[in-house]
């Protein structure tokens, strides 16, 4: 996501309500244990159920020059786990402004940097033989008769963690799948959020989207610490992650 405006120590970023992409999704859920269902926000108004799932990044590859226009700092570029250069962007890119603010402070990021230092290859949520119960789960084939068709059926259990941010009502999902081009297993991570912590002229209740529509979530002083918290997640989810945040640390502190 693009930052719309950086003003008096705040970032605003905008966030898209009209258009579900690889990065963000509105959706809706009643209660937390609930799957969250899409919402077709130029039909169906918004309610205090709809949330915003964004598939929130830190990096962006330096040489996808279309993807580098959307950082405010492509200058500050580190080598990545998979040996790419690499610019600071989205997470990192936040944090990055607000440890120039000295609101994010150099001790924390160090504590950041020693704990991911200390983890080692079982503590890695990829790893389904240190964390046997993030193991995706298969029940045993049985055959059942659908439209005419006989089927081997089977259900599939994706492990799924859930971490709330203190007193905020933003929370981390982070989802066990398979690869989709290797093998193995990989977390992912996604940021929610109810659409009432977004800005807009209009209220959002109780309406539909307009076109192109964007909202601005706003991050300052008193949000900062989920970012944070943030990077240091994303340090847990694989060695390669681990790496990847441990070398941003190492950028944002140059």
């Amino acid at each position: 996501m693009f930052i719309q405006e950086i003003k008096n120590k705040e970032i605003k970023v905008a966030i898209p309500l009209t258009k579900g992409t690889d990065k963000t999704r509105i959706k809706k859920r009643s209660i937390l244990n609930e799957y969250g269902i899409p919402v077709s926000t130029k039909s169906e108004p918004f309610s205090q159920s709809c949330y915003v799932e964004w598939q929130i990044g830190y990096d962006v590859i330096a040489s996808d020059t279309e993807k580098l226009k959307k950082t405010t700092l492509q200058d500050l570029r580190f080598i990545g786990a998979n040996g790419k250069e690499k610019a600071l962007y989205e997470l990192s890119e936040y944090i990055k402004y607000f440890y120039d603010w000295n609101i994010v402070t150099q001790q924390e990021l160090i504590d950041i940097k020693t704990y991911l230092q200390n983890m080692t290859d079982d503590d890695f949520l990829d790893n389904p033989i240190g964390h046997p119960e993030l193991s995706i789960k298969r029940t045993n084939f049985v055959q059942k008769q659908i439209n005419g068709f006989k089927f081997m059926w089977t259900q599939v259990e994706y492990p799924l963690l859930v971490y709330k941010f203190g007193n905020f009502e933003i929370i981390t999902e982070i989802i066990i799948k398979e690869k989709q081009y290797a093998i193995g297993i990989q977390p992912m991570l996604y940021l929610c959020f109810p659409i009432t912590e977004l800005e807009n002229s209009q209220n959002l209740l109780g309406r539909t989207a307009n076109t192109k529509e964007f909202s601005s979530f706003k991050i300052d002083r008193n949000n900062i610490s989920v970012f944070v918290d943030m990077l240091k997640l994303f340090g847990t989810l694989s060695r390669n992650h681990n790496t990847d945040a441990i070398s941003i640390i190492d950028t944002i502190l140059q």
